[in-house]
C-alpha cells in the first residue's frame, strides 16, 4: 500500500508541474510544495542533531531549497522530483549552517565538557571560595590537563575578535583594533566588482550544457555524480565538461581587456 501511495504521489507531482509550467499559477506550485514537504522535514530532522539551530528555522531554509528545486526541474528528462528535490533542500540547509555556524567548529565532546567545566567551577566556588586551576577542572572531568588546555582554547577563540574592540581597554580612548589593521584587499574588493561581471559575460559565453554542470557543481554544490543523474548524463561526461568549462572560463577571464 505504501508503494502505490508513493506511485501516486509521483503521479499527482508530474500533474502538477504540467499545470504549472502551462499556466503559471501558483496554485498548483503550492500543492506541489504540500505534496513534498516530507523531503523538507526529513532533511531538517537529520540536520537538527547535529547543530544548534531550531527545527522551525531549518524547515523554513529548507522549504526555500525546495521551491528552488521546483522552479529548476525539468519532469521531461523522466527524473523522479523527489530525487532531483534533495539536494536542493539540503545545499540550501548547508549553506544556512555554514552562514550561521562558528567560525571555529567544536567537536561536540569538547562543547559537552565545556559545559561539565562551567558547573565544576561554579560547585568548586561554593565549596572552596576559589576558583579552580586547570589541573584541578582536568581532575574533575577525568581528562588529561594537556586536553582540558585544548578545549579551553577552543573555546576561548570559538567566537572571531571584534574589530570595534579597544585596544587599550578604555572605550574613551578611541582607538579599535580595526584602526589599526590595514586593509590591503580595498582594491581588490573593488577589482572583484569587475571580476564578477566578467565572470557573467563569460558564463553566458559557455554552451549551456557545460554551463548547467558548471552551475549544478559550483553554485547548487552538487556532487558530480549527482549532477550526472540530474542531466541524465555519464560522470565522465560531467567530469570532462567541468574540466573543459574552467579552462575556457579562465582563458576568458584572463584575457587582456581594452
Amino acid at each position: 500500500m505504501p508503494l502505490l501511495n508513493q506511485e501516486n504521489l509521483k503521479l499527482e507531482t508530474l500533474a502538477l508541474f504540467q499545470e504549472y509550467r502551462k499556466t503559471g499559477q501558483t496554485k498548483p506550485r503550492d500543492r506541489i510544495m504540500e505534496l513534498n514537504l516530507g523531503l523538507v522535514r526529513k532533511e531538517a530532522h537529520h540536520w537538527v542533531n547535529q547543530c544548534s539551530e531550531s527545527y522551525e528555522d531549518l524547515l523554513q531554509v529548507g522549504c526555500i531549497g525546495l521551491i528552488r528545486a521546483i522552479e529548476r526541474f525539468d519532469g521531461t528528462k523522466g527524473n523522479a522530483f523527489s530525487s532531483f528535490a534533495i539536494p536542493y533542500i539540503r545545499g540550501e540547509i548547508q549553506h544556512y549552517l555554514r552562514d550561521k555556524g562558528h567560525t571555529v567548529r567544536i567537536p561536540r565532546r569538547w562543547l559537552d565538557l565545556g559545559r561539565q567545566a562551567t558547573n565544576l567551577r561554579r560547585e568548586f566556588q561554593a565549596s572552596y571560595h576559589r576558583q579552580p586551576t586547570d589541573a584541578e577542572i582536568a581532575d574533575g572531568l577525568s581528562i588529561s590537563i594537556e586536553e582540558w588546555q585544548d578545549v579551553k582554547l577552543a573555546l576561548q577563540n570559538r567566537e572571531p575578535l571584534s574589530l570595534d574592540v579597544a585596544v587599550s581597554g578604555e572605550e574613551e580612548s578611541g582607538i579599535c583594533l580595526g584602526d589599526l589593521v590595514p586593509d590591503p584587499h580595498y582594491r581588490s574588493f573593488q577589482l572583484s566588482q569587475d571580476d564578477r561581471l566578467r565572470l557573467q559575460q563569460a558564463l553566458a559565453e559557455l554552451e549551456e550544457r557545460t554551463r548547467n554542470i558548471l552551475e549544478f557543481v559550483f553554485l547548487k554544490d552538487l556532487t558530480q555524480r549527482e549532477t550526472a543523474e540530474q542531466l541524465g548524463i555519464s560522470v565522465v561526461t560531467v567530469s570532462r565538461r567541468v574540466k573543459k568549462g574552467l579552462e575556457i572560463l579562465k582563458e576568458t577571464m584572463t584575457r587582456e581587456v581594452f
